[in-house]
């Protein structure tokens, strides 16, 4: 759950010994700091000296991490639908369908008690991790040890570091902190901090196992978006069609957000369905949802393509991963499954 690459798409290879040794003596001090923050937030010294010892600078993390397209903030804005031919395809859909009737018992049971459609739990597993197949081979503290040195995003990369040490000071064993090049882990793919608040035990072991429990990845995946804010009953979003006539600069949003300024920026302003249905947008499936329920505009393939009226629980997906590209493909592919 960090950018728009999941560990479906990346795994682990080999690193250029040249540029990992060029800067293993400022790693080796830099673990030094680390050192002394993790005894302060309570690490053990038994887990930091087998740990920290045993990781090197990995440049391959690095280089994957400025490959990010969100970081080029000039860059011009692709059109959604070829990420969307890749992400929502007919294997990925008869795969979330398989799983979903595989596992629809449990998932009934996770929406009743959370409001989480059973849906998009399967569509966040299918995207972070092709249901589970690809979870990443990327040692994890060494991954968030090589990114947070590197410097541009110390101070997350860091906190995760001393978090995934945290883990296994509980216990957590080895083949736990293997995961994606940014240091996510498990079937949902959960940053370290975020496993540590969110993750659940859901089939009563005493242990939530994000890597090998599909029950308890399923019930951790709900507990994270009803921590988010989930809206029990609210759609997402779903498709529209924009008259020619429609006046977009109107409609333009005013707001700046602090978080993704250009993933929110593409966002209109808010109205109620009401309110857009009264400017001449059509839903495409033929319905509506509520005429209180407030939703934006994205048109992530221009003018004259599908748009999608995007309600709170889309904010939500969003705080998962936030890009209007996954975000929407996880509707999509939601919505693909469930029909």
């Amino acid at each position: 759950m960090f950018g728009p690459t999941s560990a479906a798409q990346e795994i682990a290879a080999p690193t250029t010994e040249s540029a990992n040794d060029a800067h293993e003596a400022g790693f080796r001090a830099y673990l030094g700091q680390v050192r002394q923050k993790a005894l302060t937030e309570g690490v053990s010294v038994a887990t930091l000296d087998r740990v920290l010892p045993s990781i090197r600078f990995n440049a391959r993390v690095v280089r994957l991490d400025r490959q990010q397209p969100e970081g080029a903030s000039n860059a011009p804005v692709p059109n959604f639908a070829p990420y969307k031919a890749r992400h929502v395809d007919a294997s990925r859909i008869s795969r979330g369908r398989a799983k979903y009737t595989e596992l629809r018992p449990l998932l009934q049971r996770i929406e009743n008690e959370t409001g989480v459609p059973e849906e998009i739990m399967i569509a966040i597993y299918g995207h972070e991790t092709n249901y589970g197949s690809v979870m990443g081979n990327f040692n994890a503290p060494e991954a968030l040890a090589s990114l947070a040195y590197e410097g541009r995003r110390r101070a997350l990369f860091e906190a995760e570091l001393i978090a995934v040490l945290k883990m296994i000071d509980k216990g957590v064993p080895q083949y736990a902190i293997t995961g994606s090049w940014a240091g996510a882990l498990g079937k949902p793919q959960f940053l370290p901090s975020v496993y540590l608040r969110l993750a659940r035990d859901g089939d009563g072991d005493g242990y939530a196992d994000i890597w090998r429990s599909e029950v308890d990845a399923m019930t951790s995946i709900a507990n994270y978006f009803v921590n988010t804010g989930w809206r029990r009953g609210e759609e997402w979003g779903f498709a529209v069609n924009v008259p020619a006539s429609f006046n977009r600069a109107a409609l333009s949003s005013r707001m700046a957000s602090p978080r993704c300024p250009r993933v929110f920026g593409r966002h209109s302003q808010w109205k109620t369905i009401a309110e857009w249905r009264d400017l001449g947008i059509t839903p495409e499936r033929g319905f509506w949802p509520k005429d209180s329920m407030m939703a934006t505009l994205i048109e992530p393939d221009g003018v004259g393509q599908t748009a999608y009226l995007l309600g709170g629980n889309y904010r939500v997906i969003l705080d998962y991963n936030c890009s209007n590209f996954y975000a929407l493909s996880v509707g999509l592919l939601a919505d693909a499954v469930r029909n």
